[in-house]
């Protein structure tokens, strides 16, 4: 009879691009697991890193990750079975993984296998699509893409599932650099490679993707954010979350021992149902998951198995999230204090956009809010009683960067010739800044998985590697 392999334990150590810089460090010396994810990536963050592009070829990536790789090489060489699984790679993985490779090597580690992984990266392809005719409507407002937006694009990526992830790690690779890939295919990619799940083995498949989903929001599954915050144990040294996976599929979400927060049915519930529109339909570019028949239970303190995930033939589509230049922007505030409050910083806020136009200049898009006044949830809380102090937010947006500039001058003269009570000038004036639309959509798999590459070879190998080309 076949030997099963061993369960695999994932730990993710970020859920964002400026998460817990310890957590990671943590997962890898305390948590006893064989993969480390880090999922970096969020729309706003591939528009900050499209940007950061613009300004360097060399330029694209999450920069913190060769940084962390520094701190995590030590462990790297104690626990030669740990490999590192993430997205840090974002709009230019072979720039990251060169970067990496020097640290590595650097560190005494050059024979590590690293890979970096692309194909996400679909800007250039995007004009040509158009021209024969896929359909690249905005999924919220219907309309459809034109030239003049695919002319302004500064990323547009797709989000693939995991298999470039088994393939590199198929070629010996302990850290993978990926670009956009989905949150949770950073943990179905390491399972599909330890278990040899077919990529048809819908229910298999699905269940990675729950354990992925519970754990890649980082502390969220542990306690962050959880309704019962204040009950929970050292939130300040918050255990970041740990998924075993046996080859069936079943799983059991945990945390460090000695760390904080806490993995229990409320916290790990919690994280389930984030982020989820249709739970019978969650789909990925691996499967369309149903979480609807899931069984949570606790086996033991900060211990909880999750079972009976069900799935279904993964989408004919993958999701497009395009960036694209859409003028300019900026945002100045003020905190107005006293009596009236609320409606002296409304009067502040169209004193100064009155005065934009006087000067000649009708903004596009303009946002006065009274932060303290209920603007935060619009329509959902309003305070009990007027209050006394507010702070006055004002954003505007328009192709013009010269009528944003002027609407930057027109704050401070608030001071001395606006309602009394405006206090907290400090931050200076604002500065007009590039504005950027996001442009969500689908695409065809065939023609994005067409576009996937694997390149692996040794960290002392990328360290000596010419500069790549120019994404």
């Amino acid at each position: 009879m076949p030997i099963k392999p061993a369960p695999l334990t994932i730990g993710n150590g970020a859920g964002f691009w400026g998460d817990n810089l310890d957590a990671p460090v943590t997962l890898a010396r305390e948590g006893e697991i064989d993969v480390l994810t880090l999922e970096y990536l969020a729309e706003l963050t591939m528009a900050i890193l499209a940007h950061l592009r613009e300004k360097s070829p060399r330029a694209g990536y999450i920069d913190d990750f060769p940084r962390l790789l520094a701190t995590l090489a030590p462990i790297l060489a104690e626990k030669p079975g740990l490999t590192i699984v993430t997205n840090a790679g974002g709009l230019n993985p072979l720039w990251c993984a060169r970067h990496c490779g020097t640290v590595l090597d650097q560190a005494g580690l050059g024979g590590i296998g690293l890979a970096a992984a692309t194909g996400d990266d679909v800007r250039s392809h995007v004009p040509s699509w158009l021209r024969a005719g896929v359909d690249l409507s905005h999924q919220e407002t219907g309309e459809p893409m034109t030239a003049a937006i695919a002319e302004r694009l500064t990323a547009a990526n797709v989000y693939l599932g995991a298999r470039s992830i088994v393939d590199a790690l198929a070629a010996g690779a302990r850290i993978v650099a990926t670009g956009r890939v989905a949150d949770a295919s950073l943990t179905v990619g390491p399972a599909v490679a330890r278990f040899g799940w077919a990529w048809d083995d819908w229910d298999r498949l699905a269940a990675a993707t729950v354990a992925g989903h519970l754990i890649e929001c980082g502390a969220q599954a542990t306690g962050g954010l959880s309704h019962q915050w204040a009950d929970l144990p050292d939130l300040a040294g918050v255990g970041y979350p740990m998924v075993t996976i046996d080859a069936n599929g079943r799983s059991i979400v945990s945390k460090p021992p000695g760390t904080g927060g806490k993995v229990d049915l409320g916290t790990v519930t919690e994280q389930l149902l984030y982020e989820i529109d249709d739970p019978a339909c969650y789909r990925t570019p691996d499967v369309d998951a149903d979480f609807t028949g899931i069984t949570l239970d606790q086996v033991g303190v900060d211990r909880v198995r999750v079972s009976d995930a069900r799935g279904r033939e993964r989408p004919a589509s993958l999701k497009l999230v395009a960036v694209y230049r859409d003028g300019w922007t900026a945002s100045g505030m003020l905190a107005v204090v006293g009596r009236d409050a609320e409606a002296k910083a409304r009067a502040a806020g169209r004193i100064v956009l009155e005065r934009v136009r006087r000067a000649g200049y009708d903004l596009a898009d303009s946002l006065v809010e009274c932060l303290g006044a209920g603007d935060v949830a619009p329509g959902v809380v309003k305070p009990t009683s007027p209050p006394f102090e507010v702070v006055l937010r004002i954003t505007v947006r328009d192709p013009s960067k010269a009528a944003v500039e002027r609407f930057c001058r027109e704050l401070a003269p608030l001071v001395t010739a606006g309602p009394p009570g405006i206090a907290g000038y400090a931050a200076g004036r604002p500065i007009a800044r590039a504005a950027f639309g996001y442009w969500p959509a689908l695409v065809p798999r065939g023609l994005a998985e067409s576009q996937v590459r694997v390149e692996s070879r040794s960290a002392a190998e990328w360290a000596r590697m010419p500069e790549p080309p120019t994404p």
